[in-house]
C-alpha cells in the first residue's frame, strides 16, 4: 500500500520515499514505494510524470549525493491501493527493496490536468443545473477536452443549442471569477457519502472521494472524483466551449479551461489580428468587410469566367478555320498557347469531339500540358498518348476522343509533338 500524498496537498511536488516492491514486465521496470507524490491514471484523468533520484541504501537527498542516478517516471497506474510506478531504464539491477529516493513530479503537467478536470467540474455542474444535463462521458484529449451531455432529466431541452452553450460558458466562468473554494470529502462507505450532496449517483461502494466547488450547502458542483484540482476555482484563470454537435443521442461539448483555454484565445486573437489587417478592419466590422470582398470577388470570378468563354470561342473559331484549310492530306493540327490553363484546353477541345476526322492537338506551356481530341474512330487519342508520351518522360493517359498528357519541360512537349506528327502521316 502506498501513502498518497497529493490526497492531502495537491500542491506538493516533490518528496523523499522507500522502495518497497520491483516488478518488470514487458521489458519495462515498475517501482512501488511507501509512499508517492504522482497521480495515477484515473477518472478520466492522466497520470503524472516526472523522475525520481535514486539514492541507494541507508542514504537519503539529505547527504546531498550529487551523483545520486536520476531515472525518468513515464507512467503511473493503480492496482487497487498500490501506485506502480514505471521507470525509464532497462536495468531492474539498479533498483533494490529499501533504497531511498527523492521523486519529484513535473509540476506544469500537474497544474494543467487541475485546471483542465476543474474546469470540466464546474461546466458539467452548471448544465446539471441550468439544463438537467447529466454528464455521461468526459475525456480529456491532448488537443481538446470533451463533455457528453445527455438532456434526460429535463426533456423540455430538445438539445444543447450554441446560446445554452454560451449561457452555461458565462456561468461557469461566474465560478471561476467568485474563487469559489474547491475541497475533497473523503468517505469510507457508499452510505456515508450519500450524505452529501452529489450531481450523479455513485457507483463505488468504498473509499470515496467526493470533490466540492463552492459551498456544500449550494455547491456548484458536488461529485465523486479521484482527481486533481486547484484549491479555488479562481486558479482555473478560464473555461471556454469551442463547439457542441450531437452525439449518439447526446450532446458532445468541446472545451478547454486554464492555461489552453486562454493559450486558445491567444492564437485567435493573433489570428483575427492578422486577418483584419489584411482586410483593414477591425473586430466589429471584419465580417462585413469579408462579406463585401466575397462580392467583389465574385463578380471578378463573373466577369474573368466570361472573358475565359470570350477567348476559348475565338481559339475555337480559328481552329475551325485552319481544319478548314488543312491540306486534305494533312491528319493533324496543333496549337500551341502560352496564356491558357488545362481546363481551358479542354472547353476548347469538347468542341471538336466527334465533329472531325483530323486529330486536334492543343497545348499549354504555362504547365507543359498536351490535350489530343478526335472523333474517336480516325485516332484513338488515348492510345497515342500511352504509347508516345512515356518516350519524352511524359504522363498521362485518357479515353479514344480526348486524352492528356503531362511533360517535365517545353523542349519535351515539343519534341513529342513533332513525333506525333510524323507518326500519324
Amino acid at each position: 500500500m502506498t501513502e498518497r500524498l497529493y490526497r492531502n496537498d495537491v500542491y506538493m511536488t516533490e518528496c523523499e520515499a522507500v522502495i518497497t516492491n520491483i516488478e518488470t514486465k514487458d521489458g519495462r521496470v515498475i517501482l512501488e514505494f511507501d509512499r508517492s507524490v504522482f497521480f495515477p491514471e484515473g477518472g478520466g484523468q492522466s497520470c503524472d510524470l516526472g523522475f525520481i533520484a535514486n539514492y541507494g541504501q541507508g542514504q537519503s537527498s539529505a547527504g546531498k549525493k550529487k551523483d545520486a542516478p536520476v531515472f525518468n517516471v513515464t507512467d503511473v497506474q493503480e492496482d487497487g491501493e498500490r501506485v506502480l510506478h514505471t521507470i525509464e531504464t532497462g536495468d531492474p539491477g539498479v533498483f533494490r527493496t529499501g533504497d531511498a529516493v527523492t521523486m519529484k513530479i513535473d509540476w506544469d503537467r500537474r497544474f494543467d490536468n487541475m485546471q483542465r478536470h476543474c474546469g470540466e467540474h464546474i461546466l458539467s455542474g452548471i448544465f446539471y443545473r441550468e439544463f438537467g444535463g447529466v454528464n455521461r462521458g468526459f475525456h480529456m484529449g491532448d488537443d481538446y477536452m470533451t463533455i457528453d451531455i445527455s438532456l434526460e432529466e429535463k426533456p423540455e431541452f430538445k438539445e444543447v443549442t450554441w446560446d445554452m452553450a454560451k449561457h452555461a460558458e458565462l456561468c461557469a466562468n461566474e465560478v471561476v471569477w467568485s474563487n469559489a473554494p474547491v475541497t475533497v470529502h473523503y468517505f469510507a462507505t457508499k452510505k456515508d457519502a450519500e450524505k452529501f450532496p452529489m450531481r450523479k449517483k455513485l457507483e463505488i461502494e468504498e473509499n470515496i472521494s467526493i470533490v466540492c466547488v463552492g459551498d456544500p450547502s449550494d455547491p456548484s458542483d458536488s461529485v465523486a472524483c479521484c482527481g486533481t484540482h486547484p484549491a479555488y476555482a479562481g486558479q482555473i484563470g478560464l473555461i471556454k466551449i469551442w463547439k457542441v454537435e450531437p452525439n449518439k443521442g447526446m450532446f458532445r461539448i468541446y472545451c478547454e479551461a486554464g492555461k489552453r483555454a486562454y493559450l486558445d484565445y491567444q492564437k485567435k486573437h493573433d489570428l483575427v489580428t492578422v486577418i483584419g489587417n489584411k482586410y483593414s478592419a477591425g473586430p466589429d466590422d471584419l465580417l462585413d468587410k469579408m462579406a463585401a470582398h466575397d462580392e467583389k470577388s465574385k463578380a471578378m470570378r463573373q466577369e474573368l469566367g466570361q472573358m475565359r468563354r470570350m477567348v476559348a470561342e475565338a481559339r475555337i473559331k480559328d481552329i475551325e478555320l485552319g481544319l478548314r484549310e488543312l491540306d486534305p492530306e494533312a491528319k493533324m493540327i496543333v496549337r500551341i498557347y502560352d496564356d491558357l490553363r488545362p481546363d481551358d484546353l479542354m472547353n476548347i477541345g469538347k468542341a471538336f469531339i466527334g465533329n472531325t476526322d483530323k486529330l486536334v492537338a492543343l497545348a499549354t506551356l504555362t504547365e507543359n500540358v498536351v490535350m489530343l481530341f478526335s472523333d474517336g474512330r480516325s485516332f484513338d487519342c488515348g492510345r497515342l498518348i500511352k504509347e508516345n508520351a512515356p518516350i519524352y518522360n511524359g504522363k498521362g493517359g485518357g479515353r479514344n476522343d480526348n486524352a492528356r498528357a503531362l511533360f517535365p519541360s517545353q523542349e519535351y512537349l515539343e519534341t513529342f509533338l513533332d513525333l506525333l506528327e510524323k507518326h500519324i502521316r
